[in-house]
């Protein structure tokens, strides 16, 4: 049917022996080497190597950019807010509203997730990949309601050990009237208090309250304002947990946001960020480039004035130089045929950007970052789960130095090459002028 479909759309004049090969293409001889899924890649590095058959290797060029492009982005995106919020705030993705259509919303969840999010508000992101599921209750079905007499046919609720079934509504306005009557409780916010008798009527019972949502206003301000009345009313109806009930908001969180949070010392437990996360208005697109650097053992460049642009020639090794703290300090991508580096070992290379200068470094460790995941047809390894996924993403950040993994005017990291690379791309420079 594809072949049918192609032979309809392109010229008549075409050979019929190009649509038998259409029809007999494989990827068989195609080669993939990559850096795991959730690696931390540097600008100019490669992270995908694919080797095989020219044409083979051309078609499969949008596929590949279009499956990674995306998917780096939103879930860098996902980690930035992650580095702000801090390891304790749980963070839930809910742009399934604002999502670029269906299937990008249920990328924004997966990836979200591999970046740091705890949850998603999608519950078909939930059941394809097994992100834990939160959500919020509608504005609107809070708004059907009036009062507690309009709730029919009335709710009763069990006790959690057991007993006969309670009339809920009652028992909430029978400690909505003694939370209104605390001096300490009378001049909170108008929800607070309605949330207060509902949780203590939840704790008569024996169940907990999950927790209390802002989605308007200052925020911060609020936070603390509602903390301080859940740890007096614990302390006057003597429910410990209440001061620990979590806070949590939502209402275009975005990265500015997270930080007045921190700034004003907020009570802020859990945060819902939907707009700003999935359609990363800070960089729309991620500017992923597929480029050819070899042709039947012949290294390629694509010239350019613009150094940024220019591509790295030839089949190559990629490795990570870390220091004696743990941190990786510099890329140097190497020919393939290149012995490699070793800990300890001194190494002369020239760092992007100044390709003019030689400096000298010595790694206290070295890692390889490609490894070979398609090969022969096959998938060579077994591809990792989401949750495995979304904990190497989250070491590999820990991993780096502060300086470089600060948001604000970061330290830039810097990506070499071999001497024997830069002459080889040296020569062709000067080969093609």
């Amino acid at each position: 049917a594809d072949v049918a479909y192609l032979r309809s759309v392109l010229p008549s004049t075409m050979e019929d022996a190009f649509f038998d090969y259409l029809a007999n293409l494989d990827a068989s001889e195609v080669t993939v080497s990559a850096v795991p899924e959730g690696s931390v890649v540097f600008a100019r590095v490669p992270f995908l190597q694919v080797k095989g058959p020219l044409l083979v290797v051309q078609l499969l060029e949008t596929m590949l950019l279009c499956l990674v492009s995306y998917a780096s982005l939103v879930a860098t995106n996902a980690a930035r807010f992650r580095l702000l919020a801090g390891p304790e705030v749980k963070l839930m993705e809910m742009g399934l509203r604002r999502a670029q259509g269906p299937d990008g919303a249920l990328s924004a969840s997966k990836y979200s997730y591999i970046g740091g999010f705890d949850y998603t508000s999608n519950v078909l992101a939930g059941k394809l990949y097994g992100i834990p599921v939160r959500g919020t209750i509608a504005h609107s079905f809070i708004m059907s309601f009036t009062s507690l007499e309009e709730v029919q046919p009335r709710v009763s609720l069990s006790p959690l050990a057991g007993g006969e079934p309670v009339d809920f509504p009652a028992l909430a306005e029978s400690w909505l009237g003694r939370v209104d009557a605390n001096p300490l409780l009378a001049h909170a916010r108008s929800g607070t208090p309605n949330f207060c008798a509902v949780a203590l009527a939840l704790h008569q019972l024996g169940y907990r309250a999950i927790g209390v949502r802002l989605d308007s206003g200052d925020l911060a301000q609020q936070s603390k304002e509602i903390r301080r009345v859940l740890r007096a009313c614990g302390a006057h109806f003597q429910v410990p947990w209440f001061e620990t009930v979590p806070i949590a908001v939502s209402n275009d969180i975005s990265e500015q946001s997270l930080e007045e949070f921190s700034r004003e010392g907020s009570e802020i437990d859990v945060i819902g960020v939907g707009t700003n996360l999935v359609t990363c208005p800070l960089q729309p697109s991620l500017g992923c480039v597929y480029k050819l650097v070899e042709v039947n053992g012949s290294p390629c460049l694509k010239l350019t004035e613009d150094e940024e642009k220019m591509t790295i020639p030839g089949t190559k090794t990629i490795y990570r130089l870390y220091d004696a703290a743990g941190h990786p300090f510099m890329d140097l991508m190497a020919l393939e045929e290149e012995p490699s580096p070793s800990a300890g070992q001194e190494l002369v290379v020239r760092v992007l950007g100044r390709l003019g200068e030689a400096s000298k470094v010595v790694p206290t460790a070295v890692e390889p970052l490609h490894r070979t995941c398609f090969r022969d047809g096959q998938v060579c390894e077994p591809l990792p789960s989401l949750p495995e996924v979304r904990s190497y993403a989250q070491a590999s950040l820990s991993l780096l130095n502060p300086a470089h993994r600060r948001l604000r005017e970061p330290q830039p990291y810097p990506v070499a090459v071999t001497e024997r690379l830069h002459r080889l791309l040296t020569e062709l420079w000067q080969a093609n002028q």
